[in-house]
């Protein structure tokens, strides 16, 4: 099969962790060694988050003067090639040597008129008490929104259109190398008014861009690895209760949180519904068992009636 797997920010991150090369190196092992029976037996093409990464590398840019700070793009290029060093270092120490892997800097399109623009959304560096977030947003003139009991600066999200390096993406594939590519939500550029590239401040969700790079590479699976176990209705709550595989309709008759698991369900429901094949989500150390439709939610158009798992 061809998998594409989205790996959630704690694969990278935990939430509170502190912003450290060892952290992430530690964290990506512990995701290689989940990943690393999947590329055994099927294609793989790895995205992942960068939110942290992104906010602690702009965080950096303070330290210079203003006309010297480095647009969102840009940092996002710079994580995209900083994560996905790790991640197929980390790979390449427990698969067979010959193994080939790619990262591919991967520029994807957005329409500079996406209301995105107008309304930031999306959660970027690490996290502050409330006094704290204020006073950096006024100092450095951020969008700042609470994140659980904590605050976070937050910028545009626009909707992913089109992914440019999709051609050597598959080229990659048929030649068997394990890739890893649009990570963080890939670089978002727009087409200005005289039809050249450029990139914009923003970040692209990447659970959306990873649902079109899977559909894009016709991939037979698409999963989302997260820090829990399935998805819950009722999460946090005594009736809280896992689903174990429901239909895009169904999914969405259910309210999930916009900030954490809304993105991933309705990134879920439009692959099952414009491909016709599985999407799953689930923790990361479930990873095989979700491939084998025994862990994590699976959401699909062939589902006639809602299955919750038991226990």
């Amino acid at each position: 099969m061809r998998v594409v797997v989205a790996l959630g920010g704690n694969a990278l991150l935990r939430r509170g962790q502190a912003l450290t090369a060892e952290n992430q190196r530690e964290n990506v092992r512990v995701a290689a060694e989940a990943l690393a029976p999947i590329a055994e037996e099927h294609q793989l093409v790895i995205s992942h988050g960068n939110g942290p990464q992104v906010g602690l590398l702009a965080l950096q840019g303070a330290a210079y003067k203003p006309e010297e700070v480095y647009p969102l793009d840009v940092l996002g290029a710079e994580t995209e090639g900083m994560i996905g060093y790790m991640i197929e270092q980390e790979m390449g120490n427990l698969l067979p040597v010959e193994t080939p892997f790619a990262t591919i800097l991967t520029m994807i399109e957005v329409d500079p008129a996406d209301p995105a623009f107008e309304t930031p959304t999306k959660f970027i560096g690490p996290v502050y008490e409330e006094a704290e977030a204020h006073r950096l947003a006024m100092e450095k003139n951020w969008s700042i929104r609470p994140d659980g009991d904590k605050w976070r600066r937050v910028v545009p999200s626009p909707l992913p259109k089109r992914i440019f390096e999709i051609r050597p993406i598959t080229w990659l594939l048929e030649r068997n190398s394990i890739v890893i590519c649009a990570g963080g939500g890939g670089i978002p550029t727009v087409y200005d008014t005289e039809r050249k590239l450029r990139g914009v401040e923003a970040v692209i969700d990447k659970d959306f861009a990873s649902e079109l790079l899977a559909r894009d590479l016709n991939a037979d699976l698409f999963i989302m690895a997260t820090d829990t176990d399935a998805v819950y209705v009722g999460w946090g709550t005594p009736e809280a209760r896992a689903i174990k595989r429901i239909s895009p309709e169904a999914a969405r008759s259910h309210d999930f949180p916009a900030g954490s698991m809304g993105p991933k369900v309705e990134a879920a429901c439009q692959f099952a519904e414009r491909t016709g094949k599985a999407a799953a989500i689930g923790a990361l150390s479930d990873l095989r068992n979700i491939v084998e439709g025994t862990a994590g939610t699976t959401i699909t158009k062939d589902t006639k009636e809602t299955i919750w798992r038991q226990g």
